[in-house]
């Protein structure tokens, strides 16, 4: 059986992890929908500064807002907003056909609201109205900060992707804030459904712990932390006071894999995709990875609700020295960093090419002017 096949059976959802104008102008993104049952994507501020370098898909686009007195951030988002939008449409079959449980797109919010509670509530309601689209998610972090705005954000009714989890700890915050802000919307006498899931990053573990540990560890520790978090996930789900929300109407917020690409060249390209086969998730893939699956991956079993011996590794790592905890601190922070990096290189690379363009467009109406003086 095509093993992408078996993973919707499993009931695991599969998104992509990038979108490019040129899919959508050319029909790869619908190819990818009707070839590998793709229903929904994501997207991150690194991603789109990639899109918007490669080549000149952007440029009419950009052009067009700089002489509508647009500039920076407003670009940026509005250029984003024109993909997504797109994208959204294409996914909408499957959002309808899941009745708002699948077909959704994702789009940031600025990193460097980061650290502002009041500005990221703001900046989402923000999106969310200006996309014009149901089926689009918002994206904010799951930081000290964030976790607030997420609550907030849920009771407003804008739909939610949290982002940058990294453990177990992460995850259970960023559930708790969804719920909260369920709870009140059931008090209020809203509708309990908004959208949301919590996005954990997997490779990024290994990344880091690959030059810290022996060599027979290396590339277990971020199978091993999401088999911890799809315990909590379960038992949450389980729970009296989830049950109680359900009951009321409440949709669960679905939990993602994020990162599944493999960094290590040594390692399976389908390492995680396999490892982290679950039903009632979502696994967000690059298309390198996505291709790779679908052409010799192996669907052996379905994670074990009770993480296996994800406890067992994570006691092997923590006897070779590693600070479990710390570490998922400092990837939470080196990932807000750097997508701030790249929201900021965008917004530079934007800016140059608004200027070079509009230069272009001058010497171009000078030169006409002279032909016909």
């Amino acid at each position: 059986m095509n093993p992408v096949r078996q993973l919707h059976d499993l009931g695991q959802s599969l998104w992509l992890d990038n979108i490019k104008r040129q899919w959508l102008d050319d029909g790869t993104l619908g190819r990818y929908i009707e070839q590998y049952a793709i229903t929904g994507l994501t997207s991150n501020p690194t991603i789109f500064d990639k899109a918007i370098a490669d080549g000149d898909a952007y440029d009419a686009a950009i052009a067009e807002l700089a002489q509508a007195g647009h500039s920076g951030e407003a670009v940026f988002i509005e250029l984003a907003l024109q993909d997504l939008r797109r994208a959204a449409d294409l996914f909408r079959p499957a959002f309808d056909a899941s009745d708002r449980g699948d077909g959704w797109v994702s789009m940031e919010l600025s990193p460097l609201l980061a650290s502002d509670t009041e500005a990221s509530i703001a900046a989402a309601q923000q999106v969310h109205r200006k996309a014009g689209r149901d089926n689009l998610m918002v994206k904010i972090p799951g930081t000290a900060q964030g976790i607030p705005a997420i609550e907030q954000s849920i009771f407003d009714g804008v739909p939610i992707n949290v982002t940058l989890l990294f453990s177990r700890e992460h995850y259970l915050a960023a559930a708790k804030a969804y719920m909260r802000g369920v709870k009140r919307r059931i008090e209020a006498n809203r509708d309990p459904r908004v959208g949301s899931v919590a996005s954990l990053f997997v490779s990024r573990w290994d990344v880091a712990a690959n030059e810290q540990v022996p060599v027979e560890l290396h590339n277990q520790l971020g199978i091993a932390i999401c088999g911890r978090t799809y315990r909590a996930y379960r038992e949450l789900q389980a729970s009296r006071e989830w049950r109680e929300l359900a009951d009321a109407g409440a949709r669960p917020q679905r939990l993602l894999w994020a990162s599944t690409g493999t960094k290590d060249p040594d390692a399976s390209p389908t390492m995680y995709v396999e490892a982290l086969a679950a039903p009632d998730t979502i696994n967000t893939m690059p298309e390198k990875t996505l291709e790779a699956f679908a052409g010799h991956g192996t669907l052996r079993a379905a994670m074990p609700i009770d993480g296996g011996d994800a406890e067992a590794t994570l006691t092997r790592f923590a006897a070779a020295g590693l600070d479990i905890d710390g570490l998922a601190a400092r990837l939470q922070q080196e990932g807000t960093r750097s997508f701030a990096g790249s929201w900021r290189q965008s917004l530079e690379r934007i800016g140059d090419k608004s200027s070079r363009l509009a230069s272009s467009t001058l010497k171009t109406s000078t030169s006409t002017q002279h032909r016909h003086g």
